[in-house]
């Protein structure tokens, strides 16, 4: 606790003086007896106790005044968070090739498309400083959500997509230069594109080499991920003689993917299952950390109120006391 002003407290010097005369001022109260011997032996009541009571009560009243008008003040410590938001675009492949089940665990099946929800889900829900926006792609792409600090709902976006629901096909370059478009205006201090496909680049009229270099233009970093199995082919449902799990081989353009990392400043990663996706998304998250600076204050709180009506309370109730059965006892 703090006092505004604290030379106020000088006043209190004079409460002891203030409590004498107002003993003083009581004392005049006499009862015609020839000798105090008579009234000695008397029992002595609580009203007797009371009254003598009565200029200590006064004193502390006038304590309580003077410490209002010094005005106390109660600290709170608080903290300022001063963050540096970093703007990010995921781009997501949803050619039918991602319903390859490469990356199945040991305890259910599970496709490309649905690992990279899973895994883009935790990567989203712990960025709550950044803005992030989407783009779905096949044939072209497909705006998902835009830059958002609503990380909940853009995750209920995510969760709609599925493979077929775009022309298939692999637009890698028109993907990337939506993802550019939605972070053109933007005023963060770093932007961020993180690109993950299965495949290679066979549609659009903007090739990824220049989608990329469009992006280095703007100062805008892409991490690109190549999902798919390392031993050239991955499950894939309905392609079996009768309809059932069969193989496709797995085609992705590594060198292409490298390159337009290479040009941004961002860095190729090679996601072979469910693990090493994860562990990819893991070290994005770590090389692109939010800055956040942490300001340490102290808020003061007034209370010189409460000071002030408890003071004028025993005042009052002095006052009140003075004037009754009380007040007039010797």
């Amino acid at each position: 606790m703090r006092f505004q002003y604290p030379w106020v407290l000088v006043l209190l010097l004079l409460v002891p003086v203030m409590v004498w005369l107002r003993r003083r001022s009581t004392g005049g109260n006499k009862l015609p007896f020839s000798s105090e011997h008579v009234l000695a032996h008397l029992p002595v009541g609580w009203t007797v106790y009371a009254s003598r009571m009565l200029p200590y009560l006064f004193g502390v009243a006038m304590v309580l005044l003077v410490l209002a008008l010094a005005r106390p003040q109660k600290g709170l410590d608080e903290h300022r968070v001063k963050t540096e938001g970093i703007d990010i675009v995921m781009l997501v492949d949803l050619s039918t090739s991602m319903r390859a089940l490469d990356f199945s665990t040991k305890l259910e099946k599970k496709n490309r498309l649905d690992a990279a929800k899973d895994v883009i889900e935790e990567f989203v829900m712990e960025r709550d400083n950044d803005r992030i926006g989407m783009v779905g792609f096949a044939a072209l792409p497909y705006s998902v959500a835009p830059l958002t600090l609503d990380h909940g709902w853009l995750v209920q976006r995510m969760q709609t997509l599925k493979t077929g629901m775009l022309e298939d096909g692999t637009a890698i370059g028109s993907a990337i230069a939506s993802g550019v478009n939605r972070l053109r205006d933007s005023e963060a201090e770093s932007r961020v594109i993180v690109l993950l496909t299965d495949g290679m680049n066979n549609r659009g009229k903007i090739s990824p080499e220049n989608a990329a270099r469009a992006a280095k233009a703007l100062g805008i970093k892409i991490y690109t991920v190549g999902a798919g199995s390392d031993k050239g082919w991955a499950e894939y449902p309905g392609a079996g003689f009768f309809g059932g799990t069969g193989r496709i081989e797995v085609e992705i353009d590594e060198e292409s993917l490298r390159e337009i990392a290479r040009i941004t400043g961002g860095s190729y990663f090679r996601a072979t299952d469910m693990e090493s996706l994860k562990k990819i998304y893991d070290e994005i998250d770590e090389m692109e950390k939010t800055e956040i600076e942490m300001q340490d204050y102290t808020r003061y709180e007034e209370m010189f109120m409460a000071f002030a009506w408890w003071g004028l309370g025993l005042l009052l109730l002095e006052r009140i006391l003075a004037y009754s059965r009380i007040g007039r006892l010797p």
